[in-house]
């Protein structure tokens, strides 16, 4: 499995602790009488929960459930056919269903809570009968309503909502870490705080299946603006998506023809359009191809020819597991989303193109002046700790231009 979210987040626990002692003493010493429970956990390290003499609740420092802060999660179906699209869940709260029937053309618009995270494939050719669903590819092991992950080959869209040391940015990615089996893009619908983000920066789309893929001179405005041209993978056409899977990886590999063998290379043997593609990885479970055991480093884990064609199609998707770096989309937190299966235009090339500009936006949700400032309800709060300390030596703002300096000094050293 490749790096997600979670596990590049492990990286930084030893810093996470130390900001959450840091921030715990500051704001007890700060404010006599009151109590501040800082979470350490990667997802919440900056969510406070204030408790008065008593331990009486006074408030938390920013809205972490679905009932106080809805985020959208749309998924939409552009392909031709009846899809039936899966969600797993790992963290926060979850959407209403995760899984249900998406004829072509159709939107399902649900909600997950800010701390959310997950994923999102879609399943095909499935028969249903109540609330059970076999499916070609992405099966839930039977279930309409997905309780597990899907089965191999799919491509992903994964998400956590509440990422990085501060708790507030935002890790998504397109994965082929598990494989490949449908176009799939992700869509930002940006928040108030999230606006100034251009559009080009933050939608990407992986089309691997021919027939899909727009000529490039055609892209048109798809995800974006006039303003703010996408930047496109424009070298590959439709016929060279129908080869790109590596024959031994192909889930329904054509039949052989006649009685004879496969001839080698296989350029003659005719594809079928929808060739779904397990990865090198999921294949053969090779330590080599999986990044584990020995081969669990950046340095000696090199990508397979699986992983080279699936760059070479999706430049913004994930391709091995140690390709977070070329993969990896970073925003403050805020907004919603919405998952496009065959979406329209080609895969774009966001990440090599616009590294530097990502790097800024990333960083807009690290700044601990800004996190604070814009999640904590500070009259709130203030009004509560007021009444329940009267004797505080310092005032809310005092407390928390303190605990953001030193949280800043901390997290420049990230």
């Amino acid at each position: 499995m490749h790096q997600t979210p979670t596990q590049a987040g492990r990286r930084r626990n030893s810093t996470s602790n130390k900001l959450s002692l840091i921030a715990t003493l500051l704001l007890s010493s700060l404010a006599p009488g009151v109590k501040a429970i800082v979470y350490p956990s990667n997802h919440e390290l900056y969510r406070f929960d204030y408790l008065g003499p008593n331990k009486q609740y006074l408030g938390t420092s920013r809205p972490l459930t679905k009932r106080e802060n809805a985020i959208p999660l749309i998924v939409t179906n552009n392909c031709g056919e009846t899809l039936w699209p899966g969600i797993s869940s790992q963290h926060g709260d979850p959407p209403e269903s995760h899984g249900f029937e998406l004829a072509p053309g159709e939107t399902k618009r649900q909600t997950v809570g800010p701390t959310w995270q997950g994923r999102i494939w879609g399943r095909t050719n499935c028969t249903v009968s109540g609330d059970t669903a076999t499916c070609l590819t992405g099966d839930c092991f039977g279930k309409l309503d997905c309780e597990y992950g899907g089965a191999i080959p799919v491509t992903l869209a994964e998400f956590n909502l509440a990422g990085g040391v501060t708790g507030m940015q935002t890790f998504y990615d397109i994965s082929l870490v598990d494989g490949y089996n449908l176009p799939i893009g992700v869509v930002y619908h940006p928040a108030d705080n999230t606006s100034y983000i251009p559009p080009n920066l933050v939608n990407p789309s992986c089309i691997g299946t021919t027939g899909y893929l727009a000529a490039f001179s055609k892209t048109g405005l798809t995800y974006t603006n006039a303003t703010y041209p996408m930047p496109y993978e424009d070298t590959t056409s439709n016929s060279d998506l129908i080869r790109w899977c590596p024959w031994d990886l192909q889930a329904f590999p054509p039949l052989k023809p006649g009685d004879g063998v496969y001839p080698y290379p296989d350029d003659n043997v005719q594809r079928p359009a929808f060739d779904p593609c397990r990865s090198a990885c999921a294949a053969e479970h090779d330590p080599a191809d999986c990044c584990t055991g020995k081969y669990d480093d950046p340095w000696v884990c090199a990508p397979s020819q699986y992983s080279n064609n699936a760059k070479a199609v999706c430049p913004d998707a994930y391709s091995y597991a140690f390709d977070d770096q070329t993969s990896t989309f970073v925003i403050p937190s805020g907004g919603g989303w919405e998952v496009v299966f065959c979406p329209a235009g080609r895969s774009t090339n966001i990440l090599a193109t616009f590294a530097d500009e990502l790097h800024s936006v990333a960083a807009g949700g690290r700044l601990a002046q800004d996190v604070l400032a814009k999640t904590m309800n500070l009259s709130y709060i203030e009004s509560k700790i007021s009444g329940a300390a009267a004797d505080a030596s310092v005032s809310v703002a005092g407390l928390v231009v303190s605990v953001a300096v030193v949280i800043g000094v901390v997290l420049g050293q990230v």
